[in-house]
């Protein structure tokens, strides 16, 4: 298959700000533009929403900081992981 070259104009902080969200995705906007476009040939329409979660829409990310807070107000945020495996091991008994 042949490789076509696409081109178009975008406001320069629009472009900037596209590139480091999908940075965080773990993508590059090249491949994230070539995603774009083979998804909508293969629906004949926009199918799906990719978008970074912030903590009012992760309840995992909501609970580690929750439970962070309650470590440090208990003293025990700086506790080592042989130190947290110890009171495991001490509560299983």
């Amino acid at each position: 298959m042949a490789s076509a070259l696409v081109q178009f104009r975008t406001d320069e902080t629009e472009k900037i700000e596209a590139i480091q969200i999908c940075e965080k995705l773990g993508m590059n906007l090249p491949a994230y533009l070539r995603m774009c476009m083979s998804r909508l040939i293969r629906e004949q329409g926009v199918p799906f929403s990719m978008k970074l979660e912030t903590e009012e829409d992760n309840p995992g990310i909501a609970a580690m900081r929750k439970a962070s807070r309650i470590a440090e107000e208990r003293g025990i945020s700086d506790m080592s992981l042989d130190e947290i495996n110890a009171e495991i091991a001490e509560a299983r008994k």
